[in-house]
């Protein structure tokens, strides 16, 4: 008859042999061959093998299994509630989110009662301009701000692109996409809420969810390329101008309301942007590969979008749906 020796270590279980009265098991993970369900199983234990039989070893294993979840379980309530939150995921520093609400109130004081506000009547010209409210009057509008405008439009698409599934918060209890919507309009005056309010980690990505909208669009490669070539042309084309055209810009900005909250926008987007490019890249477990482009996404836009385009699928990170199992 075949004998298997077994190796114990940690958690304890009681358990009775048929020669003494009780002794202790010791084990929290074991592996065992494919044997017949005749071979007994050897443990050496105080000096003196206890021998079972494979049915009752898988038992006691089956035992310990539960036993160590269940403890899992409960030090990652007790962690949840150390965190504050009691959650049991890990939670968030609410330091980080106390100090972003009094960043945002302030970005907002700023904006409200503070911004240069010379040329209302010419802001409103402008905005009309580029909404093709006007037709062609003659005047050729500055480039830079025609070029600030558009990328200003690509902005929450990459955000979106970025925040979901990634960037959820934790469980689903704060939804992201009114505030993706939203900034469509406020830009990242509307995103900062959900930074504020955003608790991680993300819940999980269900297969089923890859299938469907929005998700589809949005890890679609075509729409990064898309988004990644608009990008570059707009850049370009800013570039492009002459320096009389920048500093025009430069002069717009001191003086127009509209302009100047508009760029404090743009530089707002451009600076969040390279955390949540990290927490996309943790999320799909390519930092080791991707790290590299950390930096990169300190450029404006471009840099984002590179990573974008580049990135993993999230079919990697999935977890497949599987039926029910008939009670």
């Amino acid at each position: 008859m075949a004998n298997i020796t077994l190796i114990s270590c940690n958690s304890s279980l009681p358990l009775r042999n048929h020669i003494s009265s009780r002794t202790s098991l010791h084990f929290t993970h074991l592996k065992l061959p494919s044997i017949s369900p005749h071979t007994r199983l050897v443990l050496s234990s105080l000096n003196s093998p206890i021998h079972f039989k494979r049915r009752r070893i898988l038992h006691i294993c089956h035992n310990s299994s539960l036993k160590n979840q269940q403890q899992e379980e409960e030090e990652s309530k007790v962690g949840g509630s150390k965190n504050g939150n009691g959650n049991g995921n890990g939670g968030r520093d609410w330091t980080t989110s106390i100090l972003l609400f009094f960043f945002w109130a302030g970005i907002l004081y700023y904006v409200f009662l503070l911004t240069p506000n010379q040329t209302p009547s010419r802001d409103m010209y402008f905005l009309q301009k580029l909404l093709n409210l006007k037709g062609d009057d003659g005047f050729r509008m500055n480039e830079v701000l025609v070029s600030l405008w558009y990328i200003m439009g690509l902005w929450p698409l990459a955000y979106s692109m970025l925040l979901l599934p990634t960037g959820r918060s934790s469980k689903s209890k704060i939804p992201v996409w009114p505030f993706l919507i939203l900034s469509c309009f406020g830009g990242a005056y509307a995103l900062l809420p959900y930074f504020i309010l955003w608790n991680p980690p993300a819940p999980p990505v269900e297969e089923t969810e890859l299938k469907s909208w929005p998700l589809i669009f949005l890890e679609s490669k075509v729409t990064a390329v898309i988004s990644l070539a608009a990008g570059a042309a707009i850049v370009i084309y800013a570039c492009l101008a002459g320096a009389d055209t920048w500093t025009e810009f430069f002069q717009y900005f001191r003086e127009s309301k509209f302009i100047h909250i508009t760029s404090i926008d743009f530089s707002l987007l451009s600076t969040f942007a390279p955390f949540w490019v990290y927490n996309d890249m943790t999320a799909r477990k390519w930092f080791d590969k991707g790290y590299w482009l950390l930096p990169i996404s300190l450029i404006p836009f471009l840099g984002p979008s590179l990573y974008l385009l580049l990135r993993p699928s999230l079919s990697t990170m999935a977890i497949p749906q599987t039926p029910a199992e008939p009670e």
